[in-house]
């Protein structure tokens, strides 16, 4: 059997270390990398980082590979010291450089392919290939794979592992718009004037740090408090975060399970059992219960006795009642020193670390919500989940405490109907309401989109010869009450549509995969000879999950399935 990877990035790598795994050797596999380095995707390379940019797990919270980070780092001293990382100060619960956390991943891969050639295995990898379009050939069932070279590859099966996608809507046609912060060395000259960020979350920070310390630099008072500086010819540079719920997100704390329960996802059996009693639904309710509630009853029984009769919109206003209530920078503080507090006694924040298991173990069935549930989880449930399990790292927090006491960085809530309008000129219009109700238009010079990486869209998938041939079909959601749906559409929903059977369905972003991560056709035919790895292109099916655990999670699935 011929297997083709498309990508070299950390799913990559997982899926290799599976194949290794396996055992087996009787297959030959081709990985194709746009980049000339395998391991390092774009969060840990110089697409998406610079020097100053960190990771939001640590050490002990990444799954296993050949070796740890600890011994890695032991070995490799000197790399490790580029970046005031040394062998005594090493800590595997604090975050990493993500330059330097790239240079580890990719020399788990290297030796993950040494490991392959030891078995036996053939492993061909292209550096410096993008592919642009892929076909299957239903005569043969062959897939065909498409290079920017115009070079055409053969295969029997082929894993999309292509990772993070950024597309261009604005940028370089408007001057001053920035569809997004990567790669980071594209705002180094952005100094000495207002800038314009939408979102308040990770990817926010991001374009925080290095706007930071493109006009100023940080440094300690004498009580050991970061504090913030601007250079001398900067002094009109400002942040202006804009945030829908005004918010900004919760603070790195001690995880009890550093690896998030990962034994927690329904198994199968669970899944269709409930499905059987449930008109062919996993209600959202049973998997809140589930992982959410039964682990605090366990766990944490006093919190879970204040909450137990709540339903899951009870709890969630619950929760946000506070964060509502308190100036966002005031709760930042005193997260930061709940956290502190978390990490020095090593004693969960049990409720959030609840939530992002909740997260994880939900990302798999989704699929199999109604689109009702589905509906309340997007208004509901994601956007306390968001904010909890960003885990932004304390040194990024204290950064942005310090911005914000300068002076320099700004939040604003501009709720739900904000609306962000490119000015050909330059820059954008950012109109909105204020808390008052009165509508608001500011002209910024230079805007950065930080919302983080998008959900595709079906007709954006950058694989035409699969829409063009319908290999793929755009993910939908089925509605388990007919009536709710026949509302949405009298209040001119234009996700939700009726189809020629007379069932209702509500649009998600992406395409249709099974549970083993194959490309669905619009008959619903499973095709066993494409895999989709690539979180962008399956955000409707799989909602809230991306990163290592989600690459180790996946890669279980699709070997199953794969040899």
């Amino acid at each position: 059997m011929h297997i083709g990877i498309i990508g070299g990035g950390p799913s990559s790598m997982f899926m290799l270390k599976r194949l290794v795994e396996s055992g087996r050797s009787d297959f030959s596999i081709d990985i194709f990398e746009k980049k000339s380095k395998l391991g390092v995707g774009m969060p840990y390379s110089d697409e998406g980082a610079c020097r100053e940019h960190i990771t939001n797990v640590s050490g002990n919270e990444i799954p296993d590979l050949v070796t740890t980070v600890e011994d890695w780092v032991g070995m490799n001293y000197k790399v490790a010291n580029n970046y005031d990382i040394s062998v005594k100060k090493f800590n595997e619960y604090k975050v990493l450089p993500r330059l330097l956390f790239g240079e580890y991943l990719s020399q788990q891969f290297d030796l993950l392919l040494i490991k392959a050639g030891e078995l036996g295995m053939k492993v061909n990898v292209h550096y410096q290939t993008q592919i642009n379009d892929i076909s299957y050939v239903a005569a043969s069932g062959n897939v065909k794979l498409y290079t920017l070279n115009e070079e055409v590859f053969t295969f029997d099966k082929v894993i999309v592992c292509s990772g993070h996608y950024w597309p261009k809507y604005h940028e370089d046609k408007v001057p001053g718009y920035f569809d997004s912060p990567y790669p980071p060395i594209k705002l180094a000259n952005l100094v000495n004037h207002t800038i314009a960020i939408r979102g308040a979350s990770l990817t926010a920070i991001d374009a925080l740090r290095t706007l930071a310390l493109n006009n100023g630099s940080f440094s300690y008072d004498s009580m050991g408090k970061k504090v913030y500086r601007l250079k001398e010819n900067c002094s009109e540079f400002r942040i202006v975060l804009h945030s829908r719920n005004g918010m900004l997100p919760a603070v790195r704390f001690h995880l009890e399970d550093s690896h998030l329960a990962k034994d927690s996802v329904l198994d199968q059996k669970e899944v269709e059992a409930v499905r059987a009693q449930n008109d062919g639904f996993l209600p959202l309710d049973y998997v809140y219960k589930r992982n959410f509630l039964d682990g605090l009853k366990i766990h944490r029984p006093d919190f879970y006795e204040l909450i137990k009769d709540l339903s899951m919109e009870d709890f969630v206003e619950l929760m946000m009642i506070r964060r509502e209530e308190t100036p966002a920078f005031d709760l930042l503080k005193a997260e930061y020193a709940e956290a502190q507090r978390s990490i020095k006694l090593k004693r969960s924040v049990y409720w959030k670390e609840m939530l992002a298991i909740l997260s994880f173990a939900m990302n798999y069935p989704a699929k199999y919500f109604s689109a009702e549930d589905m509906l309340r989880l997007q208004k509901t449930l994601m956007p306390l989940v968001s904010i909890v399990i960003a885990f932004a790292p304390q040194d990024s927090v204290e950064e942005m405490i310090a911005l914000h006491e300068a002076g320099i960085l700004q939040l604003i809530k501009v709720g739900e109907k904000s609306e962000v309008r490119p000015d050909e000129k330059g820059g954008v219009n950012y109109r909105y309401f204020d808390e008052t109700g009165q509508k608001v238009s500011l002209h910024y010079n230079t805007f950065i989109d930080c919302i983080g990486q998008p959900h595709l869209n079906f007709d954006e998938i950058p694989f035409p010869g699969l829409i063009s041939k319908q290999i793929i079909a755009a993910a939908r959601i089925k509605f388990r009450n007919k009536q709710i749906a026949k509302t949405y559409l009298d209040k001119g929903a234009k996700n939700v549509y009726r189809d020629d059977s007379g069932d209702f369905y509500l649009k998600v972003p992406g395409i249709t995969i099974d549970d083993h991560f194959r490309v669905v056709d619009n008959s619903g035919a499973i095709n066993e000879k494409i895999y989709m790895m690539a979180v962008p292109f399956i955000g409707g099916f799989n909602p809230d999950y991306s990163g290592l655990d989600f690459g180790e999670a996946a890669s279980a699935r699709i070997i199953e399935k794969l040899i």
